[in-house]
């Protein structure tokens, strides 16, 4: 338990990016014995079970496939999750100068609550593309003794009308600027605190204020993942939805033995925004990754790549809302998730009357509680809030538009899209019990 809680923060406070989600499930796959798809194409020998390939994209989505014994065509065993989180994004053209203040303009991603990420320590990640192609990496305000950023917020004694607007409004989007700077340059005498800003980006990056033109720039809340509670039961900690089954998930295909049926993680960006893009599961990244192990393993043809996605069974691995005592008016309390009660399974998602759902056939759910039970993992079935309240989705019905078989299967976390979520850790154990369970036994 301690090994897996000691990764697992280790990998959240290393991965706060799609992108460094990404390079780190590379670097942890590679010393697990995975090679890249390219090492298996550039030779004669082709896939045979016990193999392991990756497939990236961008390092914003990747496949891992752990070749299994028997053939491609009986179908893969999938874990799905996404490794992008709610967060503000810099935008093109984002520095400007306003009374002595620096800032960077933004423009949020994903669904958020925008007051709450006012007054609170930021930091900088992502990467910088200059035109001969040079990629620069930045990452600021994570370690102790470099600056954080912050997006400021009207003091209460002049809020008055502040406070008079909904929740929604009183914080507004392009409002939501990152102040950066505050000290000018000597002898400006327009845009000096801007000028100053440049010089430093030109001095520790080698840059120009056009290379935001080509930048990837995100605005995540700064500081590590922490131990929560007097017990230490919990974890509070940015960016838990979805990389809490996304790591889960990665821990353990690295960690099983060459199983019956091809094992298969997939990690997928932008779900915060419609699964949309090259990256997300709306396009053909997996069916391509999927295509051309099949091709390697084997199994020739477009018929062979149909059969093997239908005969596929997957688990949507994404998060629920645990039940919060605060606010027991929006959930139904025994069709909820709770912390600490375990792997959560919910046979439906969606909106309302199940809107943009993939509801799970019960003949799945009953192989499915056959193998935890069998394996001693805790469980439980929850629903996304009480009906008529709201509701969510995930990457399932994705999966599920080639006909295999697809639950929702994650863990719950309260504060679910703040800054901060917390979780449990004897969840998160049970995660990777559960996800093991499902890539090794279920049939």
């Amino acid at each position: 338990m301690f090994d897996v809680i000691k990764t697992y923060k280790e990998c959240l406070d290393a991965g706060k990016t799609e992108r460094e989600c990404v390079r780190l499930a590379t670097s942890m796959a590679e010393e697990a014995g995975y090679k890249p798809l390219e090492d298996f194409l550039n030779g004669e020998k082709g896939l045979k079970a016990g193999d392991k390939v990756y497939v990236t994209y961008n390092e914003k989505a990747m496949a891992l496939f752990h070749m299994g014994k028997e053939s491609l065509e009986k179908g893969m065993n999938i874990l799905g999750a996404h490794v992008d989180s709610p967060r503000l994004d810099v935008k093109q053209n984002p520095l400007y100068e306003s009374d002595g203040l620096a800032y960077l303009d933004t423009h949020y991603y994903g669904g958020i609550k925008k007051y709450q990420w006012v007054t609170v320590p930021l930091a900088l990640h992502g990467v910088i593309v200059k035109k001969d192609g040079t990629k620069i990496d930045v990452v600021i305000g994570e370690k102790e003794d470099e600056p954080v950023f912050a997006v400021s917020d009207l003091l209460v004694h002049l809020s008055g009308q502040q406070l008079e607007k909904t929740a929604a409004k009183v914080i507004e989007g392009e409002k939501l600027d990152l102040i950066i700077a505050n000290t000018p340059v000597e002898g400006e005498e327009k845009d000096a605190v801007k000028q100053n800003v440049l010089n430093i980006l030109k001095e520790t990056y080698d840059v120009e204020e056009a290379d935001f033109l080509s930048a990837e720039l995100e605005i995540v809340p700064a500081g590590k993942a922490r131990d929560m509670g007097l017990d230490r039961s919990m974890i509070m900690a940015y960016g838990q939805d979805d990389r809490i089954c996304a790591f889960t998930s990665l821990m353990a295909i690295l960690d099983i033995e060459t199983p019956d049926r091809t094992a298969v993680c997939l990690l997928v960006d932008k779900e915060e925004i419609g699964s949309c893009g090259a990256s997300g599961m709306e396009s053909r990244f997996f069916e391509n990754a999927v295509a051309e192990v099949a091709d390697l393993a084997g199994c020739k043809g477009d018929l062979a790549l149909r059969r093997i996605l239908a005969n596929s069974k997957a688990l949507s691995s994404d998060v629920n809302a645990a039940y919060d005592p605060m606010f027991p008016e929006v959930f139904e309390k025994k069709n909820s998730s709770y912390l600490s009660k375990g792997l959560v399974f919910s046979k439906f998602t969606g909106a309302r009357g199940k809107s943009g759902s993939n509801d799970a056939n019960a003949e799945y759910l009953a192989e499915l509680r056959n193998v935890m039970d069998a394996n001693d993992v805790k469980y439980q079935m929850a629903e996304l809030g009480a009906v008529d309240i709201g509701g969510g989705g995930t990457i399932a019905y994705l999966l599920a538009k080639y006909g295999m078989e697809v639950i929702d299967s994650g863990l719950a976390i309260l504060c679910m899209h703040a800054t901060m979520e917390i979780s449990s850790k004897a969840d998160i154990c049970e995660a990777v019990k559960g996800y093991t369970a499902f890539l090794t036994d279920i049939k």
